[in-house]
């Protein structure tokens, strides 16, 4: 038997879809015998409901783009992948990370917002940066890995005595300079907005 679980009709107004709905919760109750989750069903705008973790965006052109709340079960997956405290390497941390980010750029990758894919990629690599920030511990140990690494003697003192947390230095110039994004290309970190090269 086949079936569907979800699915979207999209009409030209609110009004069509309002007289749409009724029919189709008609047919489907009284043809079909199925029962609808009227919960779950309602009259929107495209890009207000989601279907399969797609929505659309406004205006006269649609275009298709990942739903917010997909986005926002991407960003958890990563934070958890990725937390400081588990202990492991960079290039460990990249590795279990990139085979995620392989299976989920296959299916989100069908998207037509390819800036948020590139924002999504930013986003990773700072985090990134933020853990090798973490695990260089203190002032000089710092200070020693940002000279290593190409950092100028001013600015990497600059930094290596900042305040400021690991989230907020992953974005500095410094950072960006020590670990620049060829750096994560060499351990095979994956990207989002891209195909993975062979």
């Amino acid at each position: 038997m086949r079936y569907a679980d979800d699915c979207n009709i999209y009409v030209r107004s609110r009004k069509a879809g309002e007289r749409v709905l009724v029919s189709i919760e008609q047919f489907l109750a009284k043809r079909l015998k199925l029962k609808v989750n009227k919960a779950k069903s309602a009259v929107a705008k495209p890009g207000v409901r989601k279907f399969l973790g797609f929505s659309f965006t406004s205006g006269k052109q649609p275009r298709r783009r990942i739903a917010p709340q997909a986005l926002a079960r991407f960003k958890a997956k990563v934070r958890e992948l990725t937390r400081r405290t588990r202990g492991r390497s960079l290039a460990q941390i990249i590795k279990e990370l990139s085979i995620y980010l392989i299976g989920w750029r296959g299916y989100f990758g069908f998207c037509q917002t390819p800036s948020v894919l590139r924002a999504l990629d930013e986003w990773i690599r700072r985090r990134l940066r933020a853990i090798a920030w973490k695990q260089w511990k203190r002032g000089r140990a710092r200070f020693a890995e940002l000279r290593r690494r190409g950092v100028g003697r001013d600015l990497a003192a600059q930094t290596a005595g900042s305040p400021h947390g690991p989230w907020r230095l992953a974005n500095s110039p410094a950072l960006t300079i020590a670990l620049p994004n060829r750096i994560f290309g060499s351990l095979d970190l994956a990207s989002v907005a891209a195909p993975r090269s062979a």
